[in-house]
């Protein structure tokens, strides 16, 4: 019996591992897009995430939100943080530090 177990938490942690690196795609390309809308510069081309927890979406379904942190720089002498909210595999939101606008 206890191999199921250890099958099936194989499997689960299979999927979580898959999932994850979907949703870190996805938070990176949102995050790049962002960047290169507002002419920023993406630094580090990379997204490490900082929170994931349960949550329900729309439909009421239970999925997992993760928020990604990102960095950026808007003259390129300086560091400014962003995030990329994802529920599920989508983007929920993306926040950006206030920049200087030229």
């Amino acid at each position: 019996m206890w191999e199921i177990t250890a099958l099936l938490a194989l499997a689960a942690l299979g999927w979580l591992w898959h999932d994850s690196m979907r949703a870190r795609e996805a938070a990176l390309a949102a995050g790049r897009r962002a960047c290169e809308r507002e002419r920023l510069q993406f630094l580090d081309e990379t997204v490490e995430c900082v929170r994931l927890l349960p949550a329900r979406d729309e439909a009421g379904h239970l999925v997992l939100r993760r928020l990604y942190r990102f960095e950026f720089s808007d003259n390129g002498d300086n560091r400014r943080a962003g995030t990329v909210a994802m529920l599920g595999g989508g983007v929920e939101s993306l926040t950006m530090e206030p920049f200087l606008l030229q």
